[in-house]
C-alpha cells in the first residue's frame, strides 16, 4: 500500500475535523477543491495543484498547496517560514499558501485551518 500524501492526510482531516465536503468547482482544474464553512458558505481553505513555478521555484511540476485566511500580521511571520508563500490567485494580504510536500508538519496546518475557519465563521451577535 502506498504513502499517503499530505494533500490526502488535510483533506481528511478538514472532512473530520469540521464536517464539510471538498467541493470542486472548476472543470479546466479537476484537482482544486474548496472548503466553506458550512453556517456562512464563504470558503476557508482551498486545495490545488500549481505549477512550481508559481511559487517562484524551481520547475513546472505540479506541488499541491493549501490556501488558508489568516490575517495580514500572520502571513508577514509564515511568509519568514519555510514552506509558506505569498497565497496563489487570493488576496496577498490576508492569505498564504502552505505547500503539502510535508515541509509543514500537519500538526502546523491544524492551528491555521482553525483560524481560516473561525475568520470566516457567521459573527456572534452582542447582546
Amino acid at each position: 500500500m502506498g504513502q499517503v500524501s499530505q494533500r490526502q492526510r488535510i483533506m481528511q482531516y478538514v472532512q473530520d475535523r469540521y464536517g464539510t465536503e471538498p467541493e470542486y468547482l472548476w472543470k479546466k482544474y479537476p484537482n482544486y477543491a474548496i472548503f466553506r464553512q458550512p453556517a456562512s458558505k464563504k470558503w476557508f481553505a482551498a486545495v490545488m495543484d500549481i505549477p512550481r513555478r508559481c511559487l517562484e521555484l524551481d520547475g513546472d511540476e505540479l506541488v499541491d498547496v493549501m490556501d488558508v485566511k489568516c490575517g495580514p500580521i500572520m502571513v508577514g511571520s509564515l511568509l519568514a517560514q519555510e514552506g509558506y508563500f505569498p497565497a496563489y490567485h487570493m488576496s496577498k494580504s490576508s492569505c498564504v499558501s502552505v505547500i503539502l510536500d510535508d515541509t509543514v508538519p500537519d500538526e502546523d496546518i491544524y492551528p491555521l485551518l482553525e483560524l481560516s475557519y473561525d475568520s470566516v465563521a457567521p459573527k456572534q451577535k452582542k447582546i
